[in-house]
């Protein structure tokens, strides 16, 4: 009797170690597939793209990724893990030719000493791998160069040295232009590096309308004899494809606030009538306006706010803002497929499984251990105390 017992209680404990582990395995790993499985790539118009296969982007942003000072291992352990793995699974199934990160890539990069950047940086670099045939374009955060007062040429020139990427600069893929923008030099106030920028971004606003409207210009140079219209655009300038820009950037371009952002994803709604303040939650109005004037953006995406919205800038500049893809912003976090054409463009948001979903099954299943765990030991104790008793009983006669 006491074999058979010491083979029951090796076999539940076996069935639970076992429970226990596949319940670790689904929540850390298995469980990114169904959310990420019942997402797709929007489909264009089948003549916007005039027979040119079209170009599949995928947005994420405020990945905030824990540093030296205020990181709590745990906590680092915790939501990079399920960064990582979100991001790992998303490039495997749905295969984005780029992916564009909107900012905020750190959550202390603004303070991070040489040493402390170091390894930040090696930690996204694990975290965020991809294939070489994919290609990874980090824009700047205030959490990774400061707040207009606190950025520096220093802290500027340290993250563009990492991600190959400038404060201004258009990248052009399958002939659609993006345009990349550095918000915290978007102040307005003339200080050497916002000079820098803004004289930057219109360069290339200029060089960006000549291409566009080449064969205008052209046209009304060669009927009307414009020297304006020849002075304003050089035949040195860079070229780019005729296609009308997407601004890629961390900030939002000015709202007043998120009161008509709706969704699943959208600020709480206490949150959403709460001002926001120009310079520091979203652009300046004079900034915003410049950039659209500048540009004729058909699409601006933002982060900045972890929470999604969209609004329509002059009734004809749609603007979207993307969520944080962490758990420590957001309990549901999201990233957004897009599919573009030089002259078309479709975008679908892909949520990620829920954090509260997670715990909820790990609590679940500790519950489940704990009484089955209980419910064995009352078995076990009841089954001594009968067998005692017939033992007694047995010694009696």
């Amino acid at each position: 009797m006491h074999g058979l017992s010491c083979k029951c209680k090796w076999g539940l404990t076996f069935t639970l170690f076992l429970s226990v582990i596949c319940v670790f395995i689904f929540c850390e790993y298995l469980i990114y597939y169904p959310a990420i499985l019942r997402c797709s790539w929007p489909k264009l118009n089948r003549d916007s793209g005039k027979g040119v296969p079209p170009l599949r982007a995928l947005f994420l942003s405020d990945t905030h990724l824990l540093g030296a000072i205020k990181g709590h291992w745990f906590d680092k352990l915790r939501r990079e893990w399920q960064m990582e793995r979100a991001f790992q699974t998303a490039l495997g199934v749905l295969q984005p030719e780029v992916v564009f990160i909107l900012g905020d890539i750190f959550d202390e990069g603004k303070w991070s000493s040489p040493k402390d950047w170091e390894d930040d940086v090696r930690r996204f670099t694990q975290i965020f791998r991809h294939p070489r045939d994919v290609e990874l374009i980090a824009l700047i955060g205030n959490h990774d160069i400061g707040f207009h007062h606190e950025m520096s040429w220093y802290k500027l020139e340290r993250f563009e040295r990492v991600f190959n990427v400038t404060s201004a600069r258009i990248v052009t893929n399958k002939g659609v232009n993006f345009v990349l923008v550095n918000s915290m030099a978007m102040h307005g106030d003339r200080c050497p590096i916002c000079e820098h920028v803004e004289n930057e971004l219109y360069s290339l606003s200029q060089a960006l309308n000549c291409s566009v409207l080449i064969v205008m210009i052209l046209w009304i140079s060669q009927s009307h004899r414009s020297s304006s219209m020849r002075t304003y655009c050089q035949e040195d300038m860079q070229k780019f494809p005729r296609s009308l820009p997407i601004i890629l950037q961390h900030y939002p371009l000015y709202r007043p606030n998120d009161a008509e952002c709706t969704g699943q994803d959208a600020a709480s709604p206490e949150e959403r009538h709460q001002v926001f303040h120009e310079r520091y939650d979203v652009l300046s109005q004079e900034a915003s306006q410049r950039l659209l004037w500048w540009f004729q953006p058909r699409l601006i995406l933002s982060g900045h706010t972890h929470s999604a919205c969209k609004v329509v800038h002059d009734n004809k500049h749609p603007e979207i803002s993307v969520p944080s893809f962490s758990w420590r912003n957001r309990n549901n976090p999201s990233f957004i497929l897009g599919t573009f054409s030089p002259t078309d463009f479709q975008l679908a948001k892909c949520f990620l499984p829920e954090e509260s979903s997670v715990v909820a099954i790990y609590c679940s299943t500790a519950m489940v251990v704990f009484l089955l765990l209980l419910a064995h030991l009352h078995l076990t104790k009841t089954s001594m105390l009968l067998a005692t008793n017939l033992m007694g009983k047995h010694k009696g006669f």
